[in-house]
């Protein structure tokens, strides 16, 4: 049995790949940058784990269901899934290039549902297993100027919880872990890594793997990471739709 992680090339990836190899999880990574899984490989193969990767781009329709064949094809089995593939961009829906918008649905929303999916049978079957879908305090209101983002995030969160519940009483955790801004490159490639806002109130990544890591073992349907994180959360939960979205939007905007 294996912990299976997407996005496993650097950031929260990499760093939930090295937190499962202390605790002696065999690991299945996989990423669209090969080169830089068998660099983590081999660096975690040193700590005695077995570590079996796969270059795969998720954004892909075809791509997690060939993934999980060719995981079932090596004799691998997952009991663990941490769906952390994503991506966020910045900027107008009118002004963004509408293949990236999609290509953003289809890896942040279509690839975690098709591996929740296809993992969760086996779990079931055998009473136990756990999957991690990162999330994002993006969940919790409109982003204006990140709408496709936001979005796909307020995707994740209610699937996961929906999920949580379905699964709970045949032993398989479902966990939506929603952190904050943190600092990984996934802020570069967002359009924002330079912004005030952002190197102000970014967390650190191994924080972020850290309150994952002791969610999924409490099976909470929702974490959010960090203290200021999750008291804006709730709030935001009170606040009107109205007031939550111009707000949100004017931060995007502060982003930029």
């Amino acid at each position: 049995m294996a912990t299976l992680i997407t996005g496993a090339s650097a950031g929260l990836g990499a760093g939930f790949a090295r937190a499962f190899a202390a605790k002696g999880h065999d690991l299945i990574l996989t990423a669209r940058r090969g080169d830089r899984l068998e660099i983590l490989a081999t660096e975690l193969r040193a700590t005695g784990v077995r570590v079996d990767i796969f270059a795969a781009d998720l954004a892909d329709p075809a791509a997690p269901a060939t993934l999980l064949a060719n995981v079932a094809a090596a004799g691998l089995s997952v009991d663990t899934l941490v769906n952390n593939a994503g991506f966020g961009m910045n900027g107008a829906v009118a002004d963004l290039d509408s293949a990236q918008q999609l290509g953003m649905v289809d890896l942040n929303c279509r690839a975690l549902v098709a591996l929740s999916r296809g993992v969760l049978p086996a779990m079931v079957a055998a009473g136990q297993g756990g999957i991690l879908n990162i999330a994002s305090t993006a969940a919790f209101q409109p982003g204006p100027w990140m709408s496709v983002y936001y979005a796909t995030k307020a995707f994740v969160l209610s699937f996961s919880e929906a999920l949580h519940e379905e699964v709970k009483d045949q032993g398989v955790r479902v966990v939506a872990l929603c952190p904050g801004p943190t600092r990984t490159e996934f802020a570069d490639v967002a359009g924002m890594g330079d912004s005030a806002l952002f190197q102000r109130f970014a967390s650190d990544p191994e924080t972020v793997v850290a309150d994952g890591l002791k969610a999924l073992a409490a099976n909470d349907a929702v974490k959010v990471s960090g203290t200021m994180n999750a008291v804006a959360a709730g709030m935001i939960r009170l606040t009107p739709r109205g007031i939550a979205r111009r707000v949100s939007g004017s931060l995007q905007k502060t982003r930029k």
